[in-house]
């Protein structure tokens, strides 16, 4: 068991604890590397039509193609981005792990987070921006993706203008948009309702382990 942290010194002002922090970019210059992305996503899927769930083998972001290059060289500079934001100012070593996400009408992706990654993230390529004439609630959010406060139950006293009166944070995405997040933040992909196909590349952040990442706690 490891020694307590010293103590901090009392606060002079707001002290923001525990945050989650979530970090959206919007490539740019992304039309014609994502126009090559969608071809080869669609070329692997004729090869392989459980694509979207077969997604520990291959690794996509081992494929040797100029638009995985691309993707790779963007999700690496993110995740410089994301640890610097947090205060991490120390050298970390990662590996990607990757995959492609096909999703036609009425497919969708249990809320969920990823065991043994330390970050998460995905790329979204291809976004209907319409849905299919049908008798359905208004309330449904297709193709948006919903991400859950991790702390059960915060909201139960948040009052109005409360940063914590909403236990979700829901968002449509648009092609050319990666987002990386913490591994263990739940998330749902709602239902596609549209014909026209949702593309997009989740991936995780790897460690490779190094002593020097255990915190003094």
């Amino acid at each position: 068991m490891t020694a307590p942290s010293p103590p901090a010194p009392p606060p002079d002002g707001f002290v923001d604890l525990w945050p989650t922090k979530l970090l959206g970019r919007r490539l740019p210059e992304f039309e014609a590397p994502n126009d090559a992305l969608i071809k080869l996503i669609r070329d692997l899927e004729r090869a392989n039509r459980n694509l979207t769930t077969d997604y520990l083998a291959p690794d996509f972001f081992n494929l040797d193609e100029p638009p995985v290059a691309w993707l790779r060289g963007q999700v690496n500079a993110t995740v410089i981005d994301y640890l610097r934001a947090i205060g991490i100012d120390y050298d970390v070593s990662w590996t990607i792990q990757g995959w492609p996400n096909v999703n036609r009408l009425g497919d969708y992706h249990d809320a969920h987070n990823h065991p043994g990654a330390y970050l998460s993230g995905s790329y979204y390529a291809k976004v209907p921006n319409k849905r299919e004439p049908m008798r359905n609630r208004d309330d449904l959010r297709p193709s948006h993706i919903t991400f859950y406060d991790p702390r059960p139950g915060i909201n139960m006293t948040a009052i109005k203008g409360d940063p914590y009166v909403d236990p979700e944070y829901t968002v449509l995405p648009e092609p050319g948009l990666l987002m990386i997040w913490p591994a263990f933040l739940n998330h749902f992909i709602h239902p596609n309702l549209s014909k026209d196909t949702r593309v997009s590349v989740s991936f995780n952040i790897v460690l490779k382990w190094q002593d020097h990442y255990l915190p003094h706690q």
